[in-house]
């Protein structure tokens, strides 16, 4: 093989959820640019489709199912009817209730764990079962830089996503010895439908993006690559990881620049 086919996913079938917009939409598109075949899963049906008649139209393999990743018979019928080439699973859903934590009402915390946290394990658990079955494959779950660090608001929601940074640990110690690896990616600033609300606001997506070290904010797209990595062959010794994709904005303590320090 040669040393660039180790990203190729050629004869594997990945499952994208939350392929219907944002990073999973993205992620579905280069998964299946690389040889995948993949199956976009999403609340939104609809939106699963027309991830899926994209790719088909592209010339590469997909198909859509609606799924509800709070209802576990929802996740298991998705790993139930899978072929014999079922290889990945990524996992990207997540609410979030910008709210300080003196504010948050119980219904809206029981809401942000719902999906984020629970949802995420019955992913985790549904694919773990076929894939550790199977002897063979990776479990990409989609954290954040909030499992790191936090800011007022965000509190749940960086709750939530500590813990599925902790469950891509265990399952990746638990998976580990029937040849299924987990990690977590943790995105920075990224524009998806989660954070428009923050682009509405002007100086609050400029304060954002000068946070970062390449002082804007992500693509979706440019989350995709590090996705389809720790899917791959080139990263068979990847696994309980959390891969951080963000600009730069952890590394960057502070936004002052002392005099005589620019470049």
């Amino acid at each position: 093989m040669k040393d660039g086919g180790r990203f190729r996913l050629d004869g594997r079938t990945v499952v994208v959820v939350g392929a219907g917009s944002g990073i999973g939409e993205a992620a579905a598109h280069l998964s299946a640019a690389q040889g995948a075949s993949v199956v976009a899963a999403d609340l939104n049906g609809e939106a699963a489709e027309r991830v899926a008649a994209g790719i088909r139209a592209e010339g590469f393999a997909a198909r859509a199912v609606q799924c509800d990743i709070t209802r576990t018979a929802d996740v298991d019928a998705l790993f139930a009817d899978l072929p014999a080439s079922f290889w990945g699973v990524v996992s990207t859903p997540s609410i979030n209730v910008r709210k300080p934590l003196l504010r948050y009402e119980p219904d809206e915390f029981d809401r942000v764990v719902t999906l984020n946290l629970k949802g995420t394990f019955h992913v985790l658990r549904a694919a773990g079962r076929a894939l550790t079955a199977l002897g063979r494959g990776s479990i990409v779950l989609v954290s954040s830089i909030r499992s790191q660090v936090v800011e007022p608001g965000q509190g749940v929601y960086a709750a939530t996503k500590a813990g599925i940074l902790q469950l891509a640990r265990t399952a990746a110690a638990e998976f580990g010895p029937s040849g299924v690896r987990v990690n977590a990616l943790a995105p920075g600033v990224t524009e998806t439908p989660l954070t428009a609300p923050i682009k509405a606001h002007p100086d609050w997506y400029r304060a954002y993006a000068e946070k970062t070290a390449l002082g804007r904010w992500a693509a979706a797209d440019e989350m995709a690559g590090p996705v389809v990595f720790l899917l791959s062959d080139a990263a068979s010794y990847v696994t309980g990881s959390l891969l951080v994709v963000d600009g730069g904005w952890l590394a960057v303590d502070g936004r002052f620049q002392p005099p005589g320090m620019q470049a």
